[in-house]
């Protein structure tokens, strides 16, 4: 591509996260370059016939506001500016030269352009912040926040993902700029929130950056300073939340730790607390119903966040049951199992999760460590059932409507009140899972 540019007489660099990756050694996902030609020109140069690279235009590329192009090849995308300030849709003026184009670029890190015959161009050492491990913007901080809101939740996802510091100039223009980001879409939120948040170091994010966070999700500054008044939490609602996030990050317990549910789910877990609180004669902190309400709260917030329709439907599970009291008993994760199921939902997966969580929140009280080695051997029982093939849905039963019907049991509301008793029958009173034993039990043999 970068060839092709250049035959037809354009100026072309790698810039951006490649170069930022490349640097550390990382693999990167796809190629930034920045072009000093109008985006008609770069088209032209890679329809040429000597390129032949052109793949396709983003459907913004034609309105002068948004001159970006893709140009596909696998296994990479090359993503291409022209020398643009793409962030501002009212008037976009563009770039006069290359240092032009990376002084308007968001940290420093990301703010270095790379040839292969002119070398490394970096303005504003951000090869030296790269070895130093700090995130820091680009010229005045609180002016890079102006120009886009969203570019304090990349910092902070920036820190996370390549466990980096946030330069203290720029964290302090966090919190002070962090009213900006109610102007930003909440989708564009989401995205950011959900990257952070499955680097595993959520937790860190919400002790170093809390307006932020709270300006991001508002429900959660509720709990910031909120004493629980229990012997069983020895922090308050909000640095609780952090720690068992940081706890799910850093521990073992994360079984599946490409999946962004325990983390979503650790982090809006105890939303709803500060509303449930209590406190009874003896002067006790108490959050009865949290769980539930939280469920519903935090759909809400999930869906203004525009997270996927698994995800929210996941997550509020994980957090409906992370306080139910449980015991490995049969029948117990028979039932838990049977809360878990339902159309799209994978149970073992949600199972692990629904541990993972109750591990974390455990972790994240006090020292109650003793209920660890209660959640493992809940654990290994939900997995000995799971392999055995207990029966915790009605399609796990023996028999099915039509059975029923040549019984001589009419069609209608009374097949799944016998199915659902004979699935109370199987969980609760052991009745063999067995198509006689079944009718019997139903009076209908």
């Amino acid at each position: 591509v970068l060839r092709a540019l250049e035959a037809a007489g354009l100026e072309a660099w790698y810039v951006g996260g490649w170069v930022r990756d490349a640097l550390m050694g990382d693999p990167s996902h796809d190629v930034d370059m920045c072009c000093s030609g109008l985006w008609q020109e770069s088209k032209a140069a890679l329809e040429a016939p000597a390129s032949r690279l052109w793949s396709r235009a983003l459907n913004l590329a034609e309105s002068r506001l948004f001159p970006m192009a893709s140009v596909s090849r696998s296994p990479r995308t090359v993503w291409m500016a022209f020398y643009t300030d793409g962030r501002h849709p009212q008037s976009v003026e563009r770039a006069a030269s290359l240092e032009d184009d990376l002084v308007r670029r968001d940290f420093t890190v990301n703010a270095m352009a790379w040839h292969p015959e002119r070398g490394l161009v970096d303005r504003y050492d951000g090869q030296g912040d790269l070895e130093r491990k700090l995130i820091r913007a680009v010229g005045d901080p609180k002016r890079r926040f102006n120009e886009d809101a969203l570019r304090m939740l990349r910092a902070v996802r920036f820190a996370c993902r390549l466990d980096f510091m946030i330069e203290p100039e720029t964290k302090r223009a966090l919190a002070e700029c962090s009213p900006l980001l109610d102007a930003v879409a909440r989708e564009r939120v989401g995205i950011e929130l959900e990257g952070i948040l499955s680097t595993g170091h959520g937790g860190d994010a919400m002790l170093r950056y809390p307006e932020l966070i709270c300006a991001a999700v508002p429900e959660l500054a509720a709990g910031r300073g909120f004493d629980q008044r229990s012997v069983y939490h020895a922090f308050n609602v909000y640095v609780h939340i952090a720690r068992v996030l940081t706890v799910a990050g850093s521990s073992r317990c994360v079984t599946a730790r490409a999946l962004v549910e325990p983390y979503v789910g650790g982090f809006l877990h105890d939303v709803s607390k500060p509303e449930c609180f209590t406190v009874d004669h003896a002067g006790s902190g108490h959050f009865y119903g949290h769980p539930e309400l939280g469920a519903k709260k935090a759909r809400v917030i999930m869906d203004r966040l525009a997270l996927s329709h698994d995800l929210v439907r996941d997550v509020c599970l994980l957090i409906k049951y992370h306080d139910k009291p449980l015991r490995p008993e049969r029948p117990v994760w028979l039932n838990m199992m049977r809360a878990l199921s339902g159309e799209g939902v994978d149970t073992a997966r949600l199972i692990d999760e629904l541990m993972d969580l109750k591990r974390a929140d455990t972790l994240g009280k006090a020292l109650v460590l003793y209920y660890v080695e209660t959640i493992e051997e809940m654990r290994a029982m939900a997995h000995e059932l799971l392999k055995a093939g207990g029966p915790y849905t009605l399609k796990m039963l023996s028999i099915n409507g039509g059975d029923l019907i040549r019984d001589r049991v009419k069609p209608g509301p009374e097949l799944g009140q016998l199915l659902n008793s004979a699935l109370d029958a199987v969980i609760e009173d052991n009745i063999p899972n067995d198509r006689e034993a079944l009718l019997v039990h139903l009076n209908l043999n």
